[in-house]
């Protein structure tokens, strides 16, 4: 059994103008059911994605705070054109320069209309096939611990593992990386950025709850109430969410 990533869950007080913003950002279509704003490559209504992972906005009443949210997006570039292209497209859509700390670097932190930190890589060959999201990066304390409880967690491959990195990637090679970075600092507050995770179909959700809580996750109580997903921390706290089984 293994669960599979299909989406980046990102928290806004205004979901479907974020939502859109990340629309323009990444060409993506977007697509506004009900509550969330989901933005997907594959016409908005094709969920989950085959391959790569979508963005589901949900609207929430608490704006941002200051602190750095553990889990962002990285975006990829073909070119130092394109990536001061797209910088400053993005600037044009409402994202704002966030100094995190980064010093002198070749990438570009931004914040999307809310705040919530993304950077725009500088072109890396290792990114040349994974669409516009390059990565998808947590925060750690100890990424080889990361690696193994996601390793285990998800379907997909564990490519590199050191003390300071680790990385895993769909074993069918498209779509963005999944990246554990050491940092100092334990987790403190709640993120407002998470992955939601999905069994197959076929398999049983409840029975994939156990198995993760077996490798170290734990449940969260949001006050989320009956709701068909399960709120779930992994070792270092991060929340994540199993989302019922889909047809797909």
């Amino acid at each position: 059994m293994a669960l599979r990533p299909v989406q980046v869950n990102i928290k806004a007080v205004d979901g479907l103008a974020v939502g859109r913003f990340w629309g323009e950002a990444l060409g993506w279509s977007v697509f506004s059911p009900g509550v969330t704003t989901y933005v997907g490559p594959g016409g908005g209504r094709v969920w989950p994605e085959p391959v790569g992972l979508g963005i589901d906005v949900v609207p929430v009443p608490e704006a941002k705070t200051s602190t750095k949210n553990r889990l962002h997006l990285d975006l990829a570039t073909t070119s130092a054109t394109h990536q001061a292209d797209l910088i400053a497209r993005l600037r044009s859509l409402g994202a704002t320069p966030v100094d995190v700390g980064q010093g002198d670097v070749p990438w570009t932190v931004l914040g999307d209309p809310e705040g919530n930190e993304f950077c725009v890589l500088e072109p890396r060959e290792i990114y040349r096939d994974t669409g516009p999201i390059a990565a998808v990066v947590v925060d750690c304390v100890d990424p080889r611990g990361m690696a193994r409880f996601w390793g285990e967690a998800m379907d997909w491959d564990v490519l590199e593992v050191s003390d300071d990195q680790a990385s895993l990637r769909s074993a069918e090679g498209g779509g963005p990386y999944l990246e554990f970075l050491r940092v100092p600092g334990v987790k403190a507050v709640a993120d407002r950025v998470h992955l939601d995770l999905m069994p197959y179909p076929g398999d049983d959700k409840a029975a994939e709850v156990g198995r993760l809580k077996g490798l170290g996750a734990r449940d969260l109580d949001l006050g989320q109430g009956g709701v068909p997903w399960t709120c779930l921390v992994d070792p270092e706290g991060h929340e994540f969410c199993v989302l019922a089984v889909s047809l797909v």
